[in-house]
């Protein structure tokens, strides 16, 4: 390890969350917009370039910030790492405020972009482009109830956080540390594909809660509800810091626990994709 390495502290992990999350997000919510833009004849994409582009997003956030902090991007990484990687405590409240922050900030952008088509095709800013921010129970149309949204959110981060772990697990077959962002943005792709009809596939609280501040603060009266006029915010908030944890746990129960069996190895993982110092580290 380099000694410019082992001198990063806590602002360049928090600005490597920020600007990854930032990433995530431009990606994601960008490419929602697009695809609200063309209507109903998806004559600029479909749920298949939605999928794609959350997972490219994904990719590249990690690209981006990997190299500081191995990339958690989502308070859901960061709360099951303190929880069974071993991350610290200290640490998680700075990196969620981060995650938070870039997501905002990412979102924010899409927002004054697409400004003048959103106007066009909602002005009384409804659920119709609310949509193209945060998520709602059967994306706003279908009849999904809250109580089924939930689990959705809690199974899809745990498959999330299963396959992370899975993927990165060195006793297992994990690929290089340059690889493992693509195959975490195939999870994110798959996910989307398989998981999205009853949420929206947010498994990511800050993904969800900054994108939806933006709505708030830019005219959508009806941010924290959803098309029932019930509060759903908390929905893909506390279901993906559920699933998370059990997905780790099950992976631990499942896999972990064998391989580290067999290797004579600790029962604690790395607690990012690639290995990287806790802020301030010593050499």
């Amino acid at each position: 390890m380099s000694r410019k390495d082992a001198e990063w502290g806590l602002p360049a992990h928090m600005a490597a969350e920020f600007a990854g999350t930032m990433i995530l997000i431009l990606f994601g919510v960008g490419v929602v917009a697009q695809v609200t833009s063309g209507g109903e004849s998806g004559s600029l994409g479909g749920h298949d370039s939605i999928a794609w582009a959350w997972g490219l997003g994904v990719m590249f956030g990690i690209y981006v910030a990997g190299r500081v902090t191995g990339a958690h991007l989502n308070p859901a990484v960061t709360f099951a790492f303190a929880l069974f990687r071993g991350f610290e405590w200290k640490l998680v409240a700075p990196y969620v405020v981060a995650q938070i922050a870039g997501a905002f900030v990412g979102a924010l952008l899409v927002r004054w972009n697409y400004n003048d088509m959103i106007n066009a095709i909602d002005p009384g800013h409804t659920t119709a482009t609310q949509t193209i921010f945060s998520t709602l129970p059967g994306n706003g149309t279908l009849p999904v109830s809250v109580s089924s949204a939930l689990l959705d959110q809690i199974i899809g981060t745990a498959i999330l956080l299963f396959l992370i772990v899975a993927v990165t697990d060195s006793l297992g077959t994990a690929p290089m540390a340059n690889l493992a962002p693509f195959i975490v943005g195939l999870i994110v792709v798959g996910i989307g594909f398989a998981w999205a009809t009853n949420a929206g596939y947010a498994i990511n609280p800050a993904r969800d809660f900054g994108p939806r501040l933006v709505t708030y603060f830019t005219g959508y009266g009806g941010a924290w509800r959803d098309q029932y006029g019930g509060l759903y915010f908390w929905v893909p908030i506390v279901g993906p810091l559920v699933g998370g944890p059990i997905g780790i746990f099950l992976y631990d129960l499942l896999i972990g626990k064998n391989l580290r069996k067999q290797e004579g190895a600790t029962p604690e993982g790395p607690s990012r994709l690639p290995q990287t110092q806790t802020p301030g580290e010593k050499p």
